[in-house]
């Protein structure tokens, strides 16, 4: 049996939840995988994982070792690395994920300067509003946007971001500008996300206020709710990455200034098991002073517009 090889099988297995989405993810037959495993299982004396119809468990033998199997695994693919020289240059496939909108408006275009300056790195962009599992979902850097929960992870903060409320001068100049969050009652909204979001919580000296407008439109995505606003249709309330572009050109101004304060961090995330990859180090060497210029510029956008 080779154990090396039956480790890579059990761990497939584990993170895939089955062994039918495990001989998937390898693309080898279920019998070769479910036979591998079983092998190892009779090597070690004990059992590893609880097999159901439709996923499997780890037993408390079988959590130990996947944690230990990791480690080997991560140290073979540290000493394969330094033996291809990916330690000296930075080189090969980097996976990162960043929220959707964020990417599009902030990270993305920054990610191809970085391509531009590192032709030996290939990216893998996985741009998805949900929080990746990093080690499980074999990615090596995340974007990450709020506070963060997971501290087995190392964080680099590279800046903020808050929410900003919105208009057009034109839907302004028709429906007047709101004092407090209260006087949003009068007011139509161009809101995103489930039907049930229907109000706006605002915070002014340490008190919550909410602002319930009218809603008029309602997008499932940011981006839609940003341009129904722009078209005059009614306030919005968006991230201050998403609307920044709006608000320098002035097709959009600011209004709740006084309750639109609290801010948000944005971290760049990465697990770390041994000597970090140089093409891993010079994505973050190389991002973190830029995105924090990017989020830096973000308050100069949505600064008050008043007129």
């Amino acid at each position: 049996m080779d154990r090396l090889d039956a480790m890579q099988v059990l761990l497939a297995v584990v993170d895939a939840g089955s062994l039918s989405a495990g001989s998937r993810k390898l693309n080898a037959p279920l019998p070769s995988v479910s036979r591998k495993v079983a092998d190892l299982e009779r090597h070690l004396g004990t059992q590893l994982l609880i097999r159901t119809s439709r996923n499997v468990q780890l037993t408390d033998a079988g959590r130990d070792y996947v944690d230990a199997a990791r480690q080997i695994v991560a140290q073979l693919k540290e000493a394969e690395l330094r033996a291809s020289g990916e330690y000296e240059v930075p080189r090969g496939e980097l996976t990162v994920t960043m929220p959707l909108a964020f990417g599009q408006q902030i990270a993305l275009p920054l990610a191809f300067e970085f391509m531009r300056d590192h032709p030996e790195i290939t990216l893998n962009i996985f741009s998805v509003d949900r929080v990746v599992h990093l080690v499980e979902e074999h990615v090596d850097i995340a974007i990450r946007l709020g506070t963060l929960t997971d501290s087995s992870l190392y964080a680099i903060k590279v800046g903020e971001f808050r929410l900003v409320t919105c208009a057009s001068p034109a839907y302004l100049a028709r429906k007047g500008y709101p004092a407090g969050p209260e006087d949003l009652a009068g007011h139509d909204a161009a809101v995103f996300g489930a039907i049930e979001d229907t109000s706006w919580i605002y915070e002014r000296d340490g008190h919550k206020v909410r602002g319930a407008p009218k809603v008029r439109i309602r997008d499932s995505s940011n981006p839609g709710a940003v341009a129904a606003a722009v078209h005059g249709i009614g306030i919005s309330r968006a991230p201050s990455y998403l609307v920044q572009d709006e608000l320098r050109s002035g097709a959009l101004v600011t209004v709740l200034d006084d309750y639109d304060h609290r801010t948000f961090p944005v971290n760049l995330v990465y697990a770390r098991q041994g000597l970090l990859p140089l093409k891993v180090r010079a994505f973050l060497d190389w991002m973190t002073p830029r995105l924090r210029r990017a989020l830096r510029g973000l308050e100069t956008a949505s600064e008050p517009q008043r007129q």
